[in-house]
């Protein structure tokens, strides 16, 4: 269960922690070291002042202190109530650079195809909000635990050329946070509706 709740937790941390270490504790954790993301998560979280909410809290206590995280780290976490702003804009049309062919998706839609455990496969680009580069994050609705897939839409991802993937991978019915309300919202799907499983 720890695996899970520690996958939850990281992707309520997504738009907060950057591509990088975000792509780096999930790799961890689809390799099954748990232990590693609970020593390193909380100080990250302190280093980089990331306020938790409430649902955070709890997911930190239950997943990552059976795990061996430092409690006092945990307890000098910072709240908030709710995460209520976002520091990214997201579209579903793509930059001019992927306008000509976009390979990635092509991969990524034949990797995806024909999963019984894949609900939805959707594509989105991410803009901060003031200004900067632009990212796809790939968001892929699934029945069941999605961090081996996670952690394979990764590695998929860096043989690609895309070094900092940004790879959310949702389990069906899960309230979502409005980072990935807003992902989804205006995106694209990756692979066309009815073609996920075949008949």
């Amino acid at each position: 269960m720890s695996v899970q709740e520690t996958h939850e937790l990281l992707l309520r941390l997504a738009g907060r922690l950057s591509d990088r270490q975000l792509w780096r504790f999930r790799d961890w954790l689809s390799a099954g070291a748990v232990d590693a993301v609970a020593r390193a998560l909380p100080l990250t979280l302190l280093r980089e002042r990331v306020g938790i909410t409430p649902t955070e809290s709890r997911l930190l206590g239950s997943a990552l202190l059976p795990a061996g995280a430092d409690p006092e780290r945990l307890n000098a976490l910072p709240w908030v109530d709710e995460i209520t702003e976002l520091d990214y804009t997201f579209s579903a049309e793509s930059p001019d650079w992927v306008s000509l062919g976009d390979s990635v998706a092509v991969v990524l839609g034949a990797l995806l195809r024909g999963r019984p455990e894949v609900v939805e496969a959707r594509s989105s680009w991410r803009r901060r909000a003031a200004a900067g580069s632009v990212a796809r994050v790939v968001l892929v609705t699934v029945t069941g635990d999605g961090t081996r897939l996670t952690g394979e839409l990764q590695r998929v991802l860096r043989a690609l050329g895309t070094y900092e993937p940004a790879v959310e991978v949702l389990p069906q019915g899960m309230d979502l946070p409005r980072y990935h309300l807003a992902a989804l919202a205006a995106s694209e799907p990756l692979v066309a509706e009815g073609h996920l499983v075949p008949s």
